[in-house]
C-alpha cells in the first residue's frame, strides 16, 4: 500500500510566468505537508490520528525549480522572469528545471526562436545561480514557519490575510443609497429606447450561438469588419469553387455527347466490383 498525493493550484492573479511560480508553489506545498503516522505489523496497517502521533513530512531528496526565459529578436535579447506583457511579444520561452545540485531535472523550448548552444549553456548557468537563491529562500521560510507554529504564532497565509497581502483586488465596503430606489428605476426605465422586437422562440444567430426565451436580440452574433471581409472572401472562394464544379460538368456532358456511336461505354460498379458493357442504341435526331 502507498500513499496517493493530489497537489491543486487556484491562481488568485496572473501577471506573467506561471510555470515558475507554480513550481516554487507546488514543491513548497510538499515540503510544508504532512502524512499521518502510520505503523505495520504483519498484515495489520495501523494510521494514526494527529492526537495520537505526530504527522511526519514526505521525504523529499531535493526541490527541482523552474527559471524561464524569454527571447526577443530571434534570441538576440534574453530576459528572465517575463511579465504577462512581456509573454505576449517574446518570439520563444526556454524553462530549466533545476536543484541547488545544479541537477537538470527537464529543459522545455516554445515558440519560433532557434537557441544555439551558446545560449542554452548560458541559460543553465543563470539558472543555477536563481535555483540556489529561491531554495535558500523556500527552505528560510519553511524554518520560520516550524518556529512559528511551535511558539503558537501564525506564519505564511493565514498570517497573510489580514495584512491584505494575497488579496490585492479586494474592494472595501460602501454604503449605497436606497431612498426613491423606484422612482430612480422608473426615470431609467422611461430615458431607456424600447427594444425593437420581442423574440419568443428559440433563434440561432449564427452556429454555435442562440437566444432562447423572450428579450431583445443581442450583438453577439454579429461580426467585426475583419471577420466580415473573411467572411465575404470565403464566400467568394466557396462560389468560384462551385462555378469551377459547374464547369466541370458541363464539360463532362459534352464529352459524352460527343462519343462515338458504335463505341461502347464501360460502366463500373464499385459495390460489386462488375463491369458493365452497355452497348449504345440508335436515338432518332430531329430535323431542323
Amino acid at each position: 500500500q502507498v500513499w496517493q498525493i493530489r497537489l491543486d493550484m487556484h491562481l488568485l492573479n496572473h501577471d506573467g510566468n506561471i510555470t515558475d511560480a507554480a513550481s516554487i508553489a507546488g514543491i513548497v506545498a510538499l515540503c510544508h505537508f504532512r502524512r499521518p503516522d502510520v505503523s505495520v505489523q504483519g498484515e495489520e496497517v495501523t494510521v494514526y490520528t494527529p492526537e495520537e502521533r505526530d504527522p511526519v513530512p514526505l521525504s523529499i531528496h531535493h526541490m527541482p525549480i523552474c527559471v524561464s526565459f524569454a527571447f526577443f529578436h530571434q534570441g538576440t535579447y534574453l530576459l528572465v522572469d517575463p511579465s504577462e506583457r512581456e509573454e505576449r511579444v517574446m518570439d520563444g520561452l526556454l524553462v530549466i528545471a533545476m536543484n541547488k545540485h545544479r541537477e537538470i531535472c527537464t529543459i522545455q523550448s516554445s515558440g519560433v526562436v532557434m537557441l544555439v548552444q551558446d545560449q542554452i549553456l548560458r541559460c543553465s548557468k543563470i539558472t543555477a545561480v536563481k535555483v540556489a537563491e529561491i531554495t535558500e529562500l523556500i527552505q528560510k521560510a519553511l524554518e520560520n514557519d516550524h518556529k512559528a507554529r511551535k511558539e503558537g504564532g501564525k506564519f505564511g497565509f493565514a498570517e497573510s490575510i489580514p495584512n491584505q497581502r494575497i488579496t490585492a483586488f479586494k474592494m472595501e465596503s460602501a454604503a449605497i443609497d436606497t431612498n426613491n430606489v423606484e422612482e430612480q428605476a422608473g426615470e431609467i426605465i422611461a430615458k431607456a429606447d424600447p427594444p425593437s422586437e420581442v423574440f419568443a422562440d428559440p433563434i440561432l444567430h449564427t452556429p454555435g450561438t442562440a437566444q432562447i426565451g423572450e428579450g431583445i436580440e443581442n450583438s453577439w452574433g454579429d461580426l467585426e469588419e475583419s471577420e466580415k471581409e473573411e467572411a465575404a472572401e470565403e464566400e467568394g472562394e466557396s462560389e468560384a469553387a462551385a462555378f469551377e464544379c459547374q464547369k466541370t460538368e458541363t464539360e463532362a456532358t459534352s464529352m459524352m455527347r460527343e462519343t462515338k456511336k458504335d463505341e461502347p461505354i464501360l460502366l463500373s460498379d464499385s459495390e460489386e466490383e462488375e463491369v458493365v458493357i452497355l452497348e449504345p442504341q440508335e436515338v432518332p435526331r430531329k430535323t431542323r
